[in-house]
């Protein structure tokens, strides 16, 4: 057994599976602000990630769990109580894709239902840009944020998929490329957190509309929202082409043991620190663009190197549960706390461990060096 079978098997044993599905372990967010249990993309990330697990493992009591843990927030008939359509919270259809998996698993018709709704109720009348992209969220208006390209985007590719509905690929495929668009920097080839169409809120340019940063974990969720969305529309060349051009660019700004810093693009600014969940969201999209075929064995190497330096270096294993180390807990823009975006921002953000936002995508690498060996 490796050093990650290890710390993987401690993991399911006894920090996930003993989570109560309305007050998970790795839920630190909730944890540490009071948040009452609701329907959220964090505790739908690590379910994902147990889906993806359970494939490769055949571990029933990952599907068991998985299935619990869902039935413990979507009733029969498909309703997520603790969730408002009205929100238009791109964050809330992350749980969708789980809802995909496994109803092609158990045919759990609650399961279908609940991603028809959540289709019929907040996809086709989500508000967009002029440009046809998504907001965010309704409290965000006019913005697209990187992260929400990896809750909403494959699960509309899936979604498409199922029901042979060509002009839902094509409108996936077409925001991925108003993102390369309007949000890729040409210098770096890094993208920029978030865009606001009117260049109002405090932290847009006042003529670009984009914030002054690249932050590493919404690089990671657009890795992963396109190599995700590769799998299933596997005939997407652009789509292909964005993925292989965002890996190659992060790769440049690697550490010399394969890690990605909070800002990347920033290895000067003190402070400055090496982030687990982002690099973590590279290495598993990196290590699914080399398995399907989109990039070559540099990106395979530089994705393993990544999840073994995570293994080795920040991963506390002494003890019954390991403990992630180095997961910025939030990150975004504007809101109540006034986020302008600038680098002491990201840098001031919480730091944590053992947060699903770094458990899920630890779990999912490991899943994708399993299919690879």
């Amino acid at each position: 057994m490796t050093k990650a079978d290890n710390i993987i098997s401690k993991y399911i044993d006894s920090f996930i599976l003993p989570s109560p599905p309305l007050s998970p372990l790795w839920n630190q967010e909730s944890i540490l602000y009071g948040k009452p249990p609701k329907w959220n993309y964090i505790d739908n990330c690590m379910i994902t990630a147990l889906l993806m697990l359970y494939d490769v493992s055949g571990d029933k009591r990952l599907l068991d769990y998985s299935v619990k843990f869902i039935d413990t927030y979507v009733t029969e008939d498909g309703t997520i109580p603790t969730m408002n359509f009205a929100d238009y919270n791109l964050d809330n259809i992350n749980g969708g894709k789980n809802l995909f998996r496994l109803w092609k698993l158990t045919g759990e018709e609650r399961c279908r239902l609940g991603f028809e709704k959540l289709w019929y109720e907040q996809i086709v009348r989500h508000p967009r840009l002029s440009s046809g992209s998504f907001w965010h969220k309704a409290v965000y208006q006019d913005q697209i944020w990187l992260d929400g390209a990896y809750m909403v985007l494959p699960f509309m590719a899936e979604y498409a998929k199922l029901h042979d509905m060509r002009g839902v690929t094509e409108d996936v495929q077409r925001q991925f490329t108003d993102i390369r668009k309007i949000m890729r920097d040409p210098v770096t080839g890094l993208y920029y957190h978030g865009y606001d169409d009117t260049n109002t809120m405090c932290w847009a340019d006042k003529i670009t509309g984009l914030s002054p940063e690249f932050w590493l974990r919404s690089n990671g969720w657009l890795c992963a929202a396109l190599a995700d969305t590769c799998e299933i529309a596997s005939d997407s060349s652009a789509l292909r082409q964005q993925l292989s051009s965002l890996l190659h660019d992060m790769c440049s700004f690697c550490t010399y043991d394969g890690m990605l810093l909070q800002l990347p693009a920033r290895a000067e600014l003190e402070g400055n620190y090496p982030e687990t969940s982002g690099t973590l969201l590279f290495a598993y999209s990196a290590l699914k663009a080399a398995r399907l075929g989109i990039c070559g064995d540099d990106i395979r190497t530089a994705g393993k190197k990544a999840f073994n330096t995570v293994t080795e270096k920040y991963i506390d294993n002494s003890g019954d549960i390991p403990l992630l180390k180095n997961i910025c807990l939030m990150g975004g823009l504007g809101g109540d706390a006034g986020r302008d975006g600038s680098a002491e921002y990201y840098l001031s953000e919480k730091v944590v461990e053992n947060d699903g936002k770094g458990i899920a995508p630890y779990i999912m690498a490991y899943t994708e060096l399993k299919k690879i060996q």
